[in-house]
């Protein structure tokens, strides 16, 4: 059986869609061996993976190969996760102020509300 590296990753939910999992192996994000890989490569049991993403860094090695997505507890059968515990998350810097949502007072141009209140008050 061959599988595209793009599509294992993506079905043993590495990735959370396939797109991303052919977007990381394009940025150099996938290697096998320390060389970037192409999306289209296919993958063989018992090979060594090398996957950084925003979340964390993973070492895998191949167990099963499979196509479709499945459940996390079947997916989980089919790698060997060998990522040591200091490497499993990334330490992201906190900002000053993390987004919200919402536009942070006194920065940027005024609201409909503050506009009024200029308008009448130059007015």
């Amino acid at each position: 059986m061959k599988v595209r590296i793009d599509k294992y990753l993506w079905s043993i939910r590495v990735f959370k869609t396939r797109t991303m999992a052919t977007n990381a192996c394009t940025k150099g994000k996938v290697k096998i061996g320390g060389e970037n890989l192409k999306s289209s490569r296919t993958v063989s049991i018992g090979e060594r993976i090398d996957i950084k993403t925003d979340a964390r860094i993973w070492n895998i090695e191949v167990t099963g190969l499979i196509e479709k997505r499945v459940q996390y507890s079947e997916a989980i059968k089919n790698y060997i996760d060998h990522t040591p515990e200091e490497l499993k998350t990334i330490e992201k810097p906190m900002s000053a102020s993390f987004y919200t949502g919402k536009r942070l007072s006194k920065v940027g141009r005024p609201t409909k509300r503050q506009r009024r209140d200029l308008d009448d008050f130059f007015g």
